[in-house]
């Protein structure tokens, strides 16, 4: 069986582990800029939620891709082929929760790519508030459940 990513937003801590890691992974250095996870904090509500692409059964971002550049790669991960990439942006708003950000120095798009099957965001995340653990029953339905939530807030993006 798969394996996902789970977020827990009660559990994080905003500390941004989770940007700095990614950022370094992506781009040797540490800019949270260059991240393709983003802790957006809620001072109203005291909460923090690191938000990233949660690998859609059904991309929207590559629905859109003009060149067929976002692809499914062999462990089932949503992956942007850099040579097919041409920078043009639209995969970032077809995406729902707006996490797919651009590299003008590569004049590339980048995303989540899950670290090879390996996320670092998850693995050094203090709080465990990323975890990747396998796709079960279970874990889809509080993943639903949490994705229902952040309809509720953010509303429903149209294709």
């Amino acid at each position: 069986m798969s394996k996902i990513l789970m977020i827990s937003p009660e559990k994080c801590l905003s500390c941004r582990t989770c940007e700095i890691i990614c950022s370094f992974g992506k781009t040797n250095e540490f800019n949270p800029k260059h991240a393709a996870v983003n802790v957006l904090i809620y001072e109203e509500a005291a909460i923090a939620v690191p938000v990233m692409c949660m690998q859609c059964e059904n991309p929207s971002c590559k629905k859109v891709c003009p060149v067929g550049a976002i692809e499914f790669n062999d462990a089932g991960a949503v992956v942007i082929n850099k040579d097919k990439c041409i920078g043009c942006r639209m995969c970032i708003s077809a995406c729902p929760l707006g996490n797919i950000i651009y590299n003008g120095k590569e004049r590339k798009m980048v995303k989540c790519d899950l670290c090879g099957g390996e996320p670092k965001c998850a693995a050094l995340c203090p709080s465990g508030a990323i975890q990747y653990k396998e796709a079960t029953s279970t874990n889809l339905n509080k993943k639903k459940i949490i994705a229902e939530k952040f309809k509720e807030v953010f509303g429903e993006a149209i294709e």
